[in-house]
């Protein structure tokens, strides 16, 4: 579904988050929840206020490159940005693919041959050994440089054969510790949202924001 174009000149500064996407998903999920602690603000996706080039993600960590893209947000628009990064990482092979989850096979987003990577890294592994964890941070950046930011994860382990249709990326690989026997692309998008590594991040996220976590 295509977004909705908005005229940034329309928005007020004051009341006002961009989340560095294009995605009406993420948008809608990273509102759902944010605006519980921010029920002034109008959140607004990247996409919808311009055509802007993807920073380049050099960070070593999750959190460094939510902080790269939030922070390119910040100053391709003037207005206090919200951006998340994410990945998998697997114990049995010393935390990866980490950062370089989207481009594990080496061409970014390529779903098919990441899994089937992973797949055959992991071939002599047992069950026992196949732990893994999806791994997100939420990071907001406001105009004057502060930044506030949650964590999440999504405990789990690795299938032998890709199963599901619901999801992307990992997701038909992934076995959720909270769902036994379902993989993450078996889960419908609300029992996904549910357990989440992303609705964990926003949640410690929106703790922060309110004081909670004080």
């Amino acid at each position: 579904m295509a977004l909705e174009k908005i005229d940034i000149d329309s928005l007020d500064p004051a009341r006002t988050i961009v989340v560095a996407t294009g995605n009406m998903h993420k948008l809608t999920e990273i509102e759902e929840i944010l605006s519980h602690v921010l029920p002034d603000v109008t959140f607004v996706a990247l996409g919808q206020l311009g055509d802007f080039d993807d920073p380049e993600e050099t960070g070593t960590t999750f959190l460094e490159n939510a902080l790269i893209k939030a922070q390119a947000a910040v100053e391709e628009t003037g207005l206090p940005a919200i951006a998340d990064d994410s990945g998998l990482m697997v114990d049995a092979l010393g935390g990866e693919p980490g950062v370089y989850s989207a481009r594990y096979a080496g061409v970014h987003g390529d779903d098919a041959a990441n899994n089937a990577k992973l797949l055959a890294n992991l071939t002599d592994v047992e069950d026992p050994a196949r732990t893994a964890r999806f791994m997100s941070v939420v990071a907001l950046i406001d105009v004057d440089g502060l930044v506030t930011y949650g964590e999440g994860a999504c405990e789990g382990r690795i299938a032998h054969e890709g199963r599901g249709t619901n999801g992307f990326g990992y997701d038909p690989l992934f076995l959720p510790d909270d769902t036994p026997g379902k993989t993450m692309a078996e889960l419908t998008p609300e029992e996904k949202n549910a357990i989440s590594h992303r609705f964990h991040a926003l949640e410690a996220l929106s703790a922060k924001l309110s004081g909670e976590d004080a």
